[in-house]
């Protein structure tokens, strides 16, 4: 195997690791925005506003990309194991 497979393995992993996470980090991000301008404005310091909102909408983002994301999965997985005779030559 050489340096240049090793790389380009590595790399794709972390582009589909990238990939699969942005939904649900994206999300998050949003909405973690929109409930700290919302507690700016009406002056309310309570954690679990901040808190419960971002972990609904994050597993509510799970939920529905879940398919997507165990086609992408099984796909990257598939090639993988499909690519592993000619990495080992």
């Amino acid at each position: 195997m050489t340096p240049e497979a090793v790389t380009a393995l590595m790399a794709e992993a972390i582009k589909i690791t990238l990939v699969v996470g942005a939904p649900m980090l994206l999300l998050g991000l949003v909405v973690g925005l929109a409930v700290s301008v919302f507690s700016a404005v009406t002056q309310i310091q309570e954690m679990t506003l901040t808190f419960v909102p971002k972990i609904v909408v994050v597993f509510l983002a799970l939920l529905l990309t879940l398919p997507w994301i165990i086609e992408k999965l099984t796909t990257y997985t598939i090639n993988l194991f499909a690519s592993i005779p000619t990495l080992v030559r």
